[in-house]
């Protein structure tokens, strides 16, 4: 019937005798439901002898014969048992016996191990106290014996689960984050006003993300979803419950809208509620799935609109007759990490790449305007204009998510993909060995592929002009998360596909103005480039080194330590938010962001040996943005050792370079 039982034999080994386990297993439709097993084994997962036996049985289906052995079977029962059950056997013999008799007017016969009814829940076997008891664990460790990469190992799991749309995944979370909030350390932290590690911050952050991706299944019920609500309400009511920007509280955008709204856009931020990790998956239970546009964009490949003018800023469709989907840009990512999360990876890339060719549109269409307003602009040079929300350090990973799906449809091994592998004998394939080229959507311009999108989506969100977020965690956030993802890009080897969207993004990013954060003018407290264009000059140097040197220069500067630049205008485009003027910031990551200005100087003037126009443009640079002495002497010290290499004659122009640098700094020295 519906349970299965037997003994598996596990070998001895030199140092361990022979074991016999006696396991016990029980099924409802497709699932194992409970196991039991003598080895004692104590893990979330099930223990090898259960994997055993249930292969076995997978393999061997008729490997039992019960038949020629029912009425041994029957005979020692009531053997062992006369005086319990014989009445019972006697009174059953007799009624198998008469042909009029209830049994015999019924096929087959009850099965005590047949399980739960069709109308019950069923789910996976899910040992709820051991979850409970290695989550505490790892917790209580702090961080040591590997205890971080064991809980991210559980999200991991958490995932896999989520994957095969496996209803325990949301148990396993729900036992999870209970634990999360039961750890005392929160109340410690709250007391004594110390910030949690960088690294148990960083498993908050996944928490969140992943209740995000339980709430958005497409496919939930409503009284499922309304049950989640309920419970994170009640996290997110606790005390110590952590929040979303680690120690302050923020004033962006709520999950829906791209700008705040009514009365809340005129509120003290500091009457404002605190967001907290889960007030993201709190506003995403009122998201749903119904609008037309959105389900025809993630079921199918062909839908188009011809006919349709890109005339309207919030068009259904672009020039090409292509969908768009106009949403909070984090939210639709969002959707799209939810699809995927479930099982839906076609979907999820038909919605991924739906946002891509928005983002683009949009792009172009800020080009134009700030086209028509830069004479304005230029003449008073400054602006107020900035995005409150940048997609590059954001909670919900917008870039990352867009990038992480393209990719995965460019992997050559990726299984769920391997239908396109046809295309790729015609198709010229990336120098990487991992990806490719696969133009399999219809969805993109002639010669691109999900490769192509995938960079240029990176490009996008790295090069979005953004303020800089306030709290020591948000700015370090943004600066981890920027070289994360700058890191992936390394691992893609340019060729000339990719090398045409990397121009095309850097002359983009160059004339766009407050719009981008490499254009002419940009806020103040615009989140620095250094880090950024670092990857772009040695990306397009050997390429277009005129571009190379053009947007590495634009990026030297460091307006927030300039003291003469203006708060700025008021004035600003339509969905772009204004900044309270006058507001010093407190740039935590202030003294990285200044090692990374010299390491992007320092790499332009090594690029520069023996090019004496280019030296002098650079050292110009240099004098004029960077504002630390240390940092100063350091290029001086640097400018020194590449002139004076010892495979090549000492270069003149940048001795000089070196010494100019060096006499800039050695009065504040002597002082």
């Amino acid at each position: 019937g519906f349970h299965l039982s037997g003994t598996v034999t596990e070998p001895a080994m030199p140092s361990e005798p022979e074991t016999v386990c006696n396991v016990a297993i029980s099924f409802d439709r497709c699932k194992i439901t409970s196991v039991t097993c003598s080895c004692g084994n104590k893990d979330i997962f099930y223990c090898a002898h259960v994997v055993a036996l249930s292969l076995y049985r997978i393999r061997k289906p008729d490997q039992v014969k019960l038949q020629d052995q029912l009425q041994k079977f029957v005979q020692y029962l009531i053997t062992v048992h006369h005086t319990e059950v014989l009445p019972t056997a006697q009174k059953l013999a007799d009624e198998i016996l008469s042909q009029n008799s209830e049994i015999n007017q019924v096929h087959g016969a009850p099965d005590p191990t047949a399980g739960a009814s069709i109308d019950d829940e069923n789910c996976w076997h899910l040992d709820e106290e051991q979850v409970q008891e290695q989550v505490k664990l790892f917790l209580s460790q702090g961080g040591y014996h590997g205890s971080g990469k064991q809980l991210n190992l559980l999200f991991a799991k958490v995932r896999e689960m989520l994957k095969m749309r496996d209803s325990n995944g949301a148990r396993m979370l729900t036992l999870i984050t209970e634990q999360f909030m039961a750890d005392p350390r929160l109340s410690l932290w709250r007391q004594q006003g110390t910030a949690m590690t960088d690294k148990y911050r960083q498993l908050w952050d996944e928490l969140g993300a992943l209740w995000m991706c339980i709430v958005l299944n497409p496919h939930c019920k409503l009284e499922q979803k309304a049950s989640w609500l309920k419970q994170l309400k009640k996290w997110n009511s606790v005390d110590v419950c952590p929040w979303e920007d680690g120690n302050h509280g923020n004033e962006l955008p709520n999950l829906t809208n791209a700008l705040p709204q009514g009365a809340n856009a005129n509120q003290d931020s500091s009457n404002r509620p605190h967001r907290t990790v889960f007030t993201r998956a709190i506003e995403a239970c009122d998201l749903h799935w119904q609008d037309s546009h959105l389900q025809h964009i993630i079921s199918s490949d062909l839908y188009t609109n011809y006919c349709y003018h890109d005339d309207t800023e919030n068009s259904l469709f672009d020039s090409h007759g292509w969908p768009l989907w106009h949403e909070h840009v984090p939210t639709a990512c969002a959707r799209v990490d939810a699809l995927r999360s479930h099982g839906y990876p076609r979907e999820a890339l038909r919605l991924a790449i739906a946002i891509v060719n928005t983002l683009r549109r949009q792009q172009q269409k800020q080009l134009e305007m700030f086209r028509a307003q830069k004479k304005e602009l230029l003449h008073r040079g400054v602006t107020s204009v900035t995005n409150l929300e940048g997609w590059v350090g954001h909670p919900l990973d917008p870039i990352g998510t867009l990038f992480s799906s393209l990719m995965e449809a460019c992997r050559v091994d990726d299984e769920s993909f391997h239908g396109f592998s046809d295309f790729t004998e015609n198709m010229g394939q990336c120098k990487s060995l991992e990806y490719q080229h696969l133009p399999a959507h219809k969805f993109l311009e002639e010669g691109e592929s999900y490769l192509t999108l995938a960079v240029e989506v990176a490009l996008i969100g790295l090069g979005q002009q953004r303020i800089m977020p306030d709290g020591l965690y948000a700015q370090e956030k943004v600066c981890r998360n920027e070289e994360q993802l700058i890191s992936k890009l390394q691992e893609i080897e340019l060729d000339d596909t990719l090398v045409k969207i990397f121009r095309k993004q850097a002359v983009f990013l160059l004339e766009a103005g407050p719009y981008s954060g490499l254009g002419e003018v940009i806020h103040r407290e615009s989140v620095p480039m250094h880090t950024f264009a670092k990857y772009l000059f040695t990306s397009l140097l050997p390429h277009d080194a005129e571009l190379a040197y053009k947007t590495a220069l634009r990026a030297m500067r460091l307006l927030v330590l300039e003291s003469t630049a203006p708060s700025g205008d008021m004035s600003r485009p339509h969905h772009i938010a204004s900044v309270v003027p006058n507001r010093y910031p407190r740039w935590f990551t202030l003294s990285h962001i200044e090692s990374q200005q010299c390491e992007l100087a320092s790499t332009m003037l090594t690029a520069a040996k023996g090019d004496v126009q280019r030296l002098g443009t650079v050292l110009e640079s240099i004098q004029k943005n960077i504002h630390s002495s240390s940092h100063i002497f350091k290029l001086a010290q640097d400018a020194f050792k590449i002139a004076t290499l010892m495979d090549s004659l000492p270069d003149i122009t940048l001795l000089k370079v070196s010494l100019e640098l060096g006499l800039q700094v050695f009065p504040l020295f002597i002082t």
